[in-house]
């Protein structure tokens, strides 16, 4: 007996397009979704040559919402949508049954401010940067040659394959750790500050890298995150962040104290290349050898003159001249010597015979007297200062005589 190998399909299945042309007949139809106006935040666009897309998004509740403006069209509306403005459009609900997806084909775009996720970018950047977390001077220098290196991404995303090849080609035999971490939802930011703060708890990792591929605004949007930046500014490890493409940039990116456009970029500043090492390793062995034999010329050259010199004075002529040159010196300092002698006996005689000069016992030995107040002592040099019944003493050249005075006679 032979197995079934079909089944009967029920009569009400329809095909895929007819769910599809379904959906599209339900919104394309619908009058309020014909001609609506829609306020929302810019989060990304991207201008393609058939026209420009770019994503509304609700600030409050992250829904978000595809919308093109076609290039004919481009020329009527008011203003073109930009990252972080707040706009209102009006345009009709399309339906793209190849895709299944949605989009509003955009007739008119007015301006509606500063976008609420765009201000409080400012607002917290201002807010952070006056706290000093994105200035230069407090940036850990990056290592020369990491022997240890240490990503933070999401072990699904593309990102983690880039680094690991770019590190693998730049730096062969690198140890590498793997911290792994959500990049992108509601949950990302405090997974990202746990991967950094298990790195820096490990201790082996020399610079860490942190990356994530490219993506609208809203999938970057943890790492414009408070929590992020001030985990990647607390780091005691230096961290180069790798984020997005060659037009993004995030607070992670100025609180990183390395920063690349793209992961694949942020590896290649992590390590340096292999083959520059190289390159840089003959081009110093090349600069050493040159030293070396410009020294040995040098020495070669001065040893030479050496022995030159050598040849034209013996060692015994020098030693003669040696100890004739002494012997001069010898003889100059000793005539220096009796000169300076002689002169400081002609000028002790000269002041001994001043002193004689002055001595007043010679005045008293060639017949002067000197006269004192026999109770006070003092030297009496005029009569009247004397009078009749005072006691004197009277010191001759040789001994002294004790008088009392019988008249006085003052110097008319």
């Amino acid at each position: 007996m032979a197995a079934r190998t079909s089944q009967a399909f029920p009569d009400t299945a329809v095909s895929v397009a007819g769910v599809t042309d379904y959906i599209k007949a339900l919104l394309e139809q619908n009058d309020q979704l014909h001609q609506i106006w829609v306020v929302g935040e810019v989060s990304s666009a991207n201008n393609h040559p058939k026209g420009l897309f770019f994503t509304l998004q609700d600030p409050e509740t992250g829904a978000s919402l595809n919308c093109v403006i076609w290039k004919s069209q481009q020329a009527k509306v008011a203003a073109l949508p930009q990252p972080g403005d707040q706009v209102i459009v009006l345009g009709q609900v399309k339906v793209y049954t190849q895709r299944s997806q949605y989009q509003l084909t955009v007739w008119q775009c007015l301006p509606g401010g500063d976008g609420l996720l765009a201000l409080r970018f400012r607002q917290l950047q201002r807010r952070l940067q006056a706290e000093g977390l994105f200035d230069p001077e407090y940036k850990l220098p990056l290592p020369l040659h990491p022997r240890t290196v240490a990503v933070v991404t999401s072990q699904k995303a593309a990102a983690w394959g880039d680094i690991q090849k770019t590190l693998l080609h730049h730096y062969p035999g690198l140890k590498v750790l793997f911290s792994p971490a959500t990049v992108q939802g509601q949950t990302a930011p405090a997974s990202i500050a746990k991967a950094l703060e298990r790195v820096a708890a490990d201790g082996r990792a020399e610079v860490i890298i942190l990356a994530r591929g490219g993506g609208a605004a809203e999938d970057l949007a943890c790492f414009n995150e408070e929590q992020v930046v001030r985990a990647i500014a607390d780091c005691p490890i230096p961290i180069i962040s790798g984020i997005g493409h060659e037009r993004d940039e995030s607070l992670a990116d100025l609180a990183a104290d390395g920063y690349a456009h793209t992961p694949t970029a942020a590896a290649a500043m992590a390590v340096p290349m292999l083959e520059d090492l190289w390159e840089n390793h003959q081009e110093l062995k090349l600069r050493l050898h040159q030293a070396v034999m410009w020294q040995l010329e040098t020495n070669g050259d001065r040893l030479t003159a050496l022995q030159q010199r050598l040849q034209r004075y013996s060692i015994t002529r020098q030693l003669e001249r040696e100890q004739e040159q002494q012997r001069w010196l010898k003889q100059r300092l000793l005539q220096s010597l009796h000169q300076r002698l002689d002169q400081a006996q002609q000028h002790q005689l000269a002041l001994r015979q001043t002193l004689d000069a002055l001595d007043p016992h010679r005045v008293l030995k060639r017949g002067y007297a000197l006269v004192r107040a026999e109770k006070s002592g003092r030297v009496i040099r005029n009569a009247g200062d004397l009078k009749p019944g005072d006691a004197i003493a009277v010191q001759l050249g040789q001994g002294s005589v004790q008088a009392q005075v019988t008249e006085v006679t003052p110097e008319p």
